[in-house]
């Protein structure tokens, strides 16, 4: 069980908890943070933190230790109550059970952030400092009333989510990167680089992961353009998905990788382990960063360069950002067809820029049309998410990459996304057009694995659905 947090010193004063702005109705544990909102003051943060200290002097620390979660979590409740009685604090049976809850996260879970994690509808949740935090919800950014007890129980509660996975965040070590066991990205960065206190970022995952039928549902794709994304993944194509921040890269991502057969051997390669592959046989590779000697550290590159001795089949890198772009560009031209990756871009035609400058930065001295050759002979498909000013997402661009005219990279649109402009309620309004291409580059590939005809009828479905 992670360390106990320190018994806390009673809390400065400090503003009322902000008024948050209206949020959607979701299901699970979403009417408590809004009951909290009137019952929260200054009176009830100083009767928690007088139970707290009494609990930290009372418990014995070895023993709970060896007990399960729930048993842990049933004694925390019974010695509490007993405090309440003794210290006679005046709660309702209402703010006493929101107490109890309270104090338990404290000590067994995240703290004030529990109830947000447990909310589905939440995408990111964003704490600035101990007395704000913000969480974005279909697509908009809300203030909440969360708040912390002072800034060492949200470094104690960082310091927690990060050891789970082997990383330390400290004066000394004031950035780190880590993911909760959901998959949930973290980034947390500490004083003194952080001015107003320890700023904590989560990228939620959905506990129901999404699959193409439900971008279907929701708009990000047409059913036509969802069978032609099945069988990209299906045919080994070599794929990357562009996006900005946001845009739903990784969603896709996971998405797409639930078309490779069962009985392939699949590497994946990540910053912080976020994939979640449903296929029976994958290896998970993670960087690391270096130790506090300033060694150790394990690149991007490094698992790349590695993961091509591992006999894999099909290499997928959770996000390319630098010179393993290199890596990936010849694994993906040297046998280990339906590899794919992620990279931040605007547009098909900016990621393959952006390709070149990532193998530039990577110091590799060769001409630009070589580079671009290397490019347009790996890639076949370049997929483009973006999230619109309303907070909806939709892929944007199926892009084939041709080949080389001159020293260009050809590339054809399969598909793209118009803007036509937005509704009453602010909701943009588009379409899914085909571009009128009939036997795309990769046809002999789907020939192969008998998606030809399914292809076919996708684009003809399509192109008259735009017609």
């Amino acid at each position: 069980m992670p360390s106990m947090p320190a018994a806390p010193q009673a809390p400065a004063p400090q503003a009322a908890a902000p008024q948050p702005a209206p949020q959607p109705a979701a299901p699970r544990r979403e009417e408590p943070p809004v009951k909290r909102k009137s019952a929260r003051n200054e009176a009830y943060y100083d009767t928690k933190s007088q139970v707290f200290s009494a609990l930290i002097d009372t418990i014995d620390l070895s023993q709970l230790a060896k007990l399960d979660a729930e048993s842990a979590r049933e004694e925390i409740r019974d010695i509490v109550n007993d405090i309440i009685t003794i210290k006679n604090f005046a709660l309702s049976i209402a703010e006493q059970e929101e107490l109890l809850d309270d104090i338990c996260n404290d000590v067994l879970g995240y703290g004030p952030l529990e109830p947000l994690l447990a909310r589905d509808d939440i995408a990111d949740i964003m704490v600035n400092g101990s007395g704000m935090t913000y969480i974005e919800v279909a697509g908009k950014v809300l203030e909440t009333d969360v708040r912390f007890r002072d800034n060492s129980q949200l470094l104690s509660i960082c310091q927690r989510i990060v050891s789970q996975v082997g990383r330390r965040v400290d004066e000394s070590s004031p950035i780190c990167d880590a993911r909760l066991p959901d998959g949930s990205r973290v980034n947390v960065i500490a004083p003194p680089l952080a001015i107003d206190g320890t700023a904590l970022t989560i990228r939620k995952f959905k506990k129901d992961k999404l699959t193409l039928d439900q971008l279907v549902k929701f708009g990000a794709i047409t059913p036509e353009g969802a069978a032609v994304l099945q069988i990209i993944g299906r045919v080994r194509c070599n794929v990357v998905i562009s996006g900005g921040t946001g845009s739903g890269k990784t969603t896709l991502l996971n998405c797409l990788t639930a078309y490779i057969d069962q009985d392939e051997r699949i590497i994946t390669c990540e910053d912080s382990a976020e994939l979640q592959l449903q296929q029976p046989h994958v290896v998970r590779l993670e960087t690391r960063p270096p130790n506090i000697e300033g060694e150790g550290e394990i690149t991007m590159r490094d698992l790349v360069k590695n993961c091509l001795r591992m006999r894999p089949e099909r290499i997928i890198v959770g996000e390319v950002r630098g010179p393993e772009v290199f890596d990936l560009l010849q694994a993906m031209n040297t046998g280990h067809d339906g590899s794919m990756g992620t990279i931040h871009a605007n547009s098909p035609r900016e990621c393959l820029s952006r390709m070149e400058s990532m193998i530039a930065m990577g110091g590799f001295t060769l001409p630009a049309k070589t580079v671009r050759e290397i490019i347009a002979g790996s890639v076949d498909v370049v997929i483009q998410a973006t999230r619109l000013r309303d907070g909806s997402r939709r892929i944007t661009h199926i892009t084939e990459v041709v080949g080389m005219e001159g020293d260009v990279i050809i590339t054809q649109d399969l598909m793209k996304y118009e803007m036509l402009g937005e509704d009453a309620n602010g909701k943009i309004v588009g379409q899914h057009r085909s571009t009128g291409i009939g036997r795309p580059n990769f046809w002999d590939r789907a020939r192969y694995y008998g998606e030809d005809k399914r292809l076919a009828a996708a684009l003809d479905a399509m192109e008259k659905m735009t017609s």
